[in-house]
């Protein structure tokens, strides 16, 4: 097979797995380890070893490094301080105890000598973002027992990493030196090697930055290069040192507080979505019928040892006075599923220790790939019905995410905050977000389509999106990404300006549903915020007639009905069910007179 076709089929299986996994909204990695298998032990068609010979490992390498950078750009420790002393407990007293007792699973469990048991133990601190923040939309589990899982795995990412690789280092230094002083002295030189290049060059990159001395279209070659560079320098002096440097490198950049840092989000998040995809399913496939005979019942073992003793004791230890009840503890302690890097990770070292002389690195990858499989699938299977059982399931009604912080936006965000449902405005240009900060609204800073926000905002909390900025293909396309999450009968954006037909406009199929009736930006602009454009009465029995209230309110855009707390927005052509009692939020006509105080939050008698 040519070399172009092999690259074709893993790109194709990689990122099409990706794009199935969020048309179905499910782990990725599930997709991924199935796409895998039936391309290379079960089927042959793609057999990594032969078709990349001796470059197989330093592409997988390369790759793997680039994935722990990232992992790194994401352990910012402002944000660390402020989550909390129960997630501050998972990452300093739940990892290092959670290496431990995976290393003692691993080692009793699995067989595993104790080389590359104390290897694999680091990597199986790691739990995985890409995995829990599903899992967690899924479950709508309440806010706090969510925030600490989604933080864990954030920050654990790079934490188990950095674990694997220093355990990695001491037995490299210990097997390639005669004595233990030699070892010592190997291992202090690659450690202190890797951590002064990582931080050198990250905080003169930083300076570069800041100072202009790099323009905006250079940035992210910079980076990458720079990335590449110190990998194969530091790695030079001793083996899996790079993965310590880029880790460095990665975690001073997260906190050295670049304007231009949300570029670089993009750039991390765009390249380790495909070296993600082409490392898993040339791992996957690199696996052959050999190594999955070698999961026998010490396999099983060792996945119940890990899914039932070694993470339930570190989670138990590490919040111990956190006064956190029984029942977040212990969900927090079943849901644990391993992801992406760990299996990364365990394929890059598990040849790295056959290298070495240690037989057991061989049975690293296929042993992570099916805790990774038992974990994701026990989890997702069970998350939704122990959340219930435990009473953590989120009974809060569902807010509103407002995408776009103009002045007729914060005036809807401010009616609806009235109505006593949870509200954000998000929007990328900090000035914009003005009116939103002196109103004292929630708001996010940032791209609402970004990896970023995905880790920070609770998105459990809101069921219906508004795209309401003044650019229709952007609110096509956000409406377009969270309709398989939010249901694409609960996103909206605003008419668009172009006209139909148009050959150049956007396909009426992309977007979301028509908010207002399909009044545009403008239109909305200009009835939302002349005098009190959006209005909130509350209807009784002879107003919740549809045709009666239409008839005695002329020109007027009916929004959304909020009914028993929950609100229901309006489409263009939805006959809405009214009942007595229920709140109607509409937009007055351009001509409507103001209403009289206290009006708005009154029967609707103000006409």
């Amino acid at each position: 097979m040519e070399p172009v076709t092999i690259f074709a089929i893993i790109g194709g299986l990689g990122i099409g797995a990706q794009w199935l996994a969020w048309r179905l909204q499910m782990p990725a990695i599930v997709l991924m380890l199935a796409a895998g298998l039936v391309a290379g032990p079960m089927t042959g068609l793609l057999d990594p070893e032969a078709a990349f010979g001796e470059l197989l490992r330093p592409v997988v390498a390369v790759a793997v490094a680039v994935i722990l950078f990232e992992g790194g750009l994401t352990l910012n420790l402002h944000e660390l301080r402020a989550t909390g002393p129960a997630v501050r407990r998972m990452v300093l007293v739940g990892a290092p105890l959670g290496w431990l007792f995976a290393t003692l699973a691993s080692r009793y469990g699995a067989g595993l000598d104790w080389a590359s048991a104390t290897v694999f133990g680091g990597i199986l601190v790691v739990t995985g973002p890409t995995v829990i923040i599903p899992l967690l939309r899924q479950a709508r589990l309440k806010s706090r027992p969510a925030q600490v899982l989604r933080w864990e795995a954030i920050v654990n990412d790079p934490v188990g990493a950095l674990c694997a690789v220093l355990a990695f280092e001491v037995i490299a230094a210990l097997a390639g030196a005669g004595t233990l002083a030699r070892a010592a002295e190997d291992f202090a030189l690659g450690v202190g090697v890797a951590a002064l290049a990582g931080l050198a060059v990250g905080r003169a990159i930083a300076w570069a930055f800041r100072r202009g001395q790099v323009p905006e279209y250079m940035k992210v070659p910079v980076l990458f290069g720079a990335v590449l560079a110190v990998y194969a320098s530091t790695d030079s002096l001793l083996h899996e040192s790079g993965l310590l440097a880029v880790t460095v490198m990665g975690v001073v950049l997260a906190n050295a507080r670049l304007e231009s840092f949300e570029e670089l989000r993009r750039f991390k998040e765009h390249v380790t979505v495909i070296l993600v995809s082409g490392v898993f399913i040339l791992l996957a496939a690199a696996l052959d019928t050999e190594q999955l005979a070698q999961l026998d019942w010490r396999a099983v073992l060792f996945i119940l040892a890990i899914v039932l003793v070694a993470r339930p004791l570190a989670v138990s230890i590490a919040l111990a006075g956190t006064g956190l009840p029984w029942q977040e503890k212990l969900i927090t302690a079943w849901i644990a599923p391993r992801g992406i890097v760990a299996v990364a990770v365990a394929g890059l070292f598990g040849a790295r220790l056959v290298e070495l002389g240690f037989e057991d690195g061989a049975r690293l990858p296929p042993l992570a790939f099916a805790l990774v499989a038992a974990t994701v699938v026990l989890s997702g299977f069970s998350i939704r019905p122990v959340a219930r059982a435990l009473g953590l399931v989120s009974t809060d009604v569902p807010g509103v995410l407002i995408v776009g912080g103009s002045p007729w936006t914060v005036a809807l965000a401010e009616r609806l905050r009235g109505a006593e449902l949870p509200v954000l405005v998000a929007d990328r240009n900090w000035h914009r977000l003005a009116a939103a900060r002196a109103a004292k609204l929630p708001y996010y800073h940032g791209e609402i389509l970004s990896e970023a926000a995905e880790h920070h905002l609770d998105m459990n909390a809101y069921g219906t999106l508004v795209a309401a900025t003044d650019n229709d293909a952007y609110n096509t396309l956000v409406c377009t990404d969270f309709a398989p999450e939010f249901g694409r009968s609960n996103v909206f954006q605003p008419g668009r300006a172009e006209a139909d037909g148009n050959p150049r406009g956007l396909p009426v199929t992309l977007g979301g549903r028509p908010f207002g009736g399909g009044l545009t930006h403008a239109e909305l602009a200009r009835r939302g915020t002349d005098g009190d454009g959006f209005r909130l009465s509350e209807l009784d029995k002879e107003q919740a007639d549809w045709d009666a209230w239409r008839a005695a309110h002329p020109g007027a855009s009916p929004l959304a009905v909020l009914s028993g707390g929950e609100i229901g927005f309006l489409g263009r052509t939805d006959p809405p069910r009214l009942r007595a009692g229920d709140r109607l939020l509409w937009l007055a006509a351009a001509d409507a007179p103001a209403p009289p105080p206290g009006g708005n939050d009154a029967p609707d008698d103000e006409d």
